[in-house]
């Protein structure tokens, strides 16, 4: 089974994975596109994401040894750095961070990824925004009548493509502060 799905959220894609686990389907490989594919299992599964940034190729062998010890299944991810896809038969060790060191590590990469796309989506912004209007057909404003449907319905899908950019950078701040609000929350504990 193949399912296409888009997350901007680690934590929901995980949670998502989970509940195709609950169902009896095993997740084989994830696309780089969102293509998720699925096999239906018998046995318990727990799905568990992490994020890394560039690691080398002997730090990124060291990194998928310590799980494999541990029982977990690599399924997807990249040295290059991104989101980190583990999976395992369900036991009484179902989380991949064992201490709240390493947990309030992860948030921080979580942060930097975030704060990294946000800038990134932002600044494409300002750079697409800074010397024009989000609608660019000429005196749309004063059109009149239908001319004015016209023109308006057939600029909006646009006017939505040039406003990507900007909720692009929205959806990764959010990311980031909820990060940062774990992050502090482990801190202070």
């Amino acid at each position: 089974m193949k399912k296409f799905k888009m997350f901007f959220d680690i934590e929901k894609e995980e949670q998502w994975l989970n509940e195709q686990l609950q169902k009896g389907y095993r997740c084989t490989n994830i696309s780089k596109l969102g293509i998720y594919t699925f096999e239906k299992t018998d046995k318990k599964y727990v799905m568990r994401l992490d994020y890394q940034d560039y690691l080398s190729a002997k730090k990124f062998n060291d990194y998928k040894g310590l799980y494999e010890d541990f029982g977990w299944n690599y399924i997807n991810g990249s040295s290059l750095g991104g989101i980190q896809y583990w999976q395992k038969e369900a036991d009484d060790q179902i989380e991949i961070f064992s201490d709240r060191q390493s947990k309030r590590n992860y948030y921080k990469r979580w942060m930097g990824y975030s704060s990294g796309f946000t800038i990134i989506f932002l600044t494409f912004s300002f750079m697409i925004y800074k010397d024009s209007a989000l609608y660019l057909t000429e005196g749309l404003w004063s059109m009149e009548g239908s001319l004015f449907w016209k023109a308006f319905i057939f600029e909006t899908p646009f006017a939505l493509l040039r406003l990507l950019p900007i909720i692009m950078g929205v959806f990764f701040a959010n990311s980031f502060y909820k990060a940062y609000r774990k992050y502090t929350m482990l801190k202070e504990l």
